[in-house]
């Protein structure tokens, strides 16, 4: 599948494949979205509270990056764990500009670690954040009770929709510790109606840039 690299409307990067017509962000901008969602909607909830992370789609590594500059500025402890099933090349990596659109030289070596540092593996990145790349399919992860928080950032329904399915919403509930929470860009009925199959209590937000609306589901007990 043909893959470039494009430039947002935020002036951030994101990988376009053509095939599909679908960005590994949004279009409006991968950075805005990426801390409308999950930074403001999701880990904020958290204050600076020990997180565990489950993230399904690490991609480009830039929910990852923001999470992080986002724990040093709180001082948080954060455990990190991204599930991706067709790692990101380097020479892609190489051409993201997040650093410098996130002004934060330095950290610059903190980024290129994250995506040099091996997979399924527990790496400390600093001191309070710890990360885990596990190469994996989102249907092989069977956690259990593990996650604070998980971060839904799966290519769009459209494309795969088998991803967005109550099998894989099942999963999620599992994965998260009771009253955990779970955000994601998307919107759907669909999509709302497997959440809540599976016992997740849903609502609407107002979405980033460019979407009107986006979901966060917490595991009530």
């Amino acid at each position: 599948m043909k893959r470039e690299i494009i430039k947002t409307l935020d002036g951030s990067t994101t990988i376009h494949l053509q095939e599909w017509d679908e960005c590994y962000h949004s279009k409006h901008g991968a950075i805005q979205e990426a801390k409308h969602v999950f930074i403001k909607n999701g880990l904020s909830l958290f204050e600076r509270n020990p997180v565990s992370i489950l993230e399904i789609g690490f991609g480009t590594g830039l929910n990852a990056f923001i999470t992080f500059l986002e724990g040093v500025q709180k001082q948080q402890k954060i455990k990190y764990v991204g599930v991706e099933a067709y790692p990101v090349e380097a020479k892609e990596v190489l051409e993201m500009n997040y650093v410098a659109e996130l002004e934060a030289d330095a950290y610059k070596a903190v980024f290129a670690k994250m995506h040099e540092c091996e997979w399924n593996e527990e790496i400390a990145i600093s001191t309070d954040f710890s990360l885990t790349k596990r190469k994996q399919f989102f249907d092989e992860i069977n956690d259990f009770e593990i996650f604070d928080l998980i971060y839904f950032d799966a290519f769009g329904y459209r494309v795969q929709p088998e991803l967005w399915s109550t099998e894989i919403f099942q999963k999620m509930y599992d994965s998260l510790k009771p009253n955990g929470v779970l955000v994601t860009y998307a919107a759907r009925g669909v999509v709302k109606r497997s959440m809540i199959a599976v016992g997740f209590t849903v609502e609407k937000l107002a979405g980033p840039p460019g979407k009107r609306e986006m979901f966060r589901a917490f595991k009530k007990v």
